[in-house]
């Protein structure tokens, strides 16, 4: 599945909110570490504040703090206010062949969405932890080395 820039943003944004909740944070900061524009994720951060996922610091120093639950708010919580995952499609008139095919596509965004709803940006922070880990060995997954 791919998600929109936007959604992808949000995602991004959230994870690194939650990875500091107390932490203050620009627009510009995040946007500089992923390569997008200040404007353009300005937008997305409102989106989230609006949904009460980050909270507006206004003035010089303004930015954005965390204020959802990283341990409760799931993947699905940020994408649904950015896509539209496990809507139905619009009705029109269609062959066995395209509602054959409708059919397989609602079935992947239904489970989609229930892979996106079980992840939490808590898991996630430790998926990424995890994997920011260099590779262990062979000698370290059978126990180590020995001194000598």
């Amino acid at each position: 599945m791919k998600l929109q820039e936007n959604t992808r943003l949000a995602l991004y944004s959230m994870l690194e909110f939650a990875a500091d909740p107390g932490r203050q944070r620009s627009a510009a900061e995040i946007a500089g570490k992923y390569g997008a524009s200040p404007h353009h994720l300005a937008k997305v951060l409102r989106r989230l504040g609006r949904a009460g996922l980050l909270r507006a610091a206004r003035g010089a120093g303004g930015g954005y703090r965390f204020a959802a639950n990283a341990k409760r708010t799931t993947l699905m919580d940020v994408i649904a206010l950015f896509e539209a995952v496990g809507e139905p499609r619009a009705a029109r008139r269609l062959r066995p062949e395209e509602k054959a095919l409708e059919a397989v596509l609602a079935e992947i965004d239904q489970t989609a969405a229930a892979t996106f709803g079980s992840i939490t940006l808590a898991t996630m922070l430790k998926l990424a932890g995890r994997l920011a880990q260099p590779p262990r060995s062979a000698r370290d997954r059978a126990g180590g080395s020995r001194a000598g």
